[in-house]
């Protein structure tokens, strides 16, 4: 006996059909001007529903543009001091840091040293560990103070 495959069938309203041959649905669903769809491949037997495929891109389209627009994307946002920064300078970028987390984004930030400042590096590290306690609430260090060339580079995260 020839193994002749079977599909169960949902027509266009949603009604199980029932289990028939693949080419009798595929013929049934041309009758009705719709393409036949395979829908669970996985189950035995396959479920395949009549559908216009056109359509259905289109509301799978819809779909996809509908979550894109709710999704909130992270962006990293830079804050640059140096490491002898006035106590009034700090305190505007911190409110700018604040701001930044509580919009939901990444706080990068940059201390640059110029000149002779390489040779007080500690201060730049103290620097950097006071931003780490003013924010601890709020955010997390996702990475912390490094040195590359001529700057130190710390990454914030909310929490």
């Amino acid at each position: 006996m020839i193994n002749v495959p079977k599909v169960r069938v949902i027509d266009d309203e949603g009604e199980n059909l029932g289990v028939m041959y693949t080419r009798e649905a595929i013929e049934q669903a041309q009758e009705k001007g719709l393409n036949l769809v395979e829908v669970s491949p996985n189950a035995d037997p396959p479920v395949c529903k009549f559908l216009d495929v056109g359509k259905y891109r289109y509301e799978a389209q819809k779909k996809a543009n509908a979550a894109r627009k709710t999704q909130k994307t992270q962006d990293i946002k830079e804050v640059k001091m140096r490491p002898n920064i006035d106590t009034h300078d700090y305190d505007v970028k911190m409110r700018n840091v604040n701001k930044f987390i509580e919009h939901g984004d990444k706080v990068k930030i940059t201390l640059r040293f110029r000149g002779r400042e390489m040779a007080h590096q500690h201060l730049g590290m103290d620097l950097l560990k006071k931003v780490q306690d003013d924010v601890a609430e709020i955010a997390k260090v996702e990475a912390f103070p490094r040195l590359e060339g001529r700057q130190m580079l710390m990454v914030l995260a909310p929490k």
